[in-house]
């Protein structure tokens, strides 16, 4: 197998890698409470999917 003579450099690996960006997480408003949560995903707010409560809410402040 072949292997590379010289060392890339590193404007050249910063360019190849430039388009290696993170891009945001879709989110989409819930159709119970209108917070907004991930696809596919109980709505950490409220917990409901489809129109079904999988777990009650959370309330901030409190032991688990």
């Amino acid at each position: 197998m072949a292997l590379p003579k010289y060392k890339t450099s590193r404007a050249n690996t910063h360019s190849r890698r430039s388009n290696w960006k993170a891009s945001a997480t879709a989110t989409v408003s819930c159709q119970n409470c209108g917070a907004p949560a991930y696809p596919h995903m109980a709505c950490p707010t409220c917990g409901s999917y489809r129109g079904r409560t999988y777990r009650s809410a959370i309330k901030p402040g409190l032991a688990q």
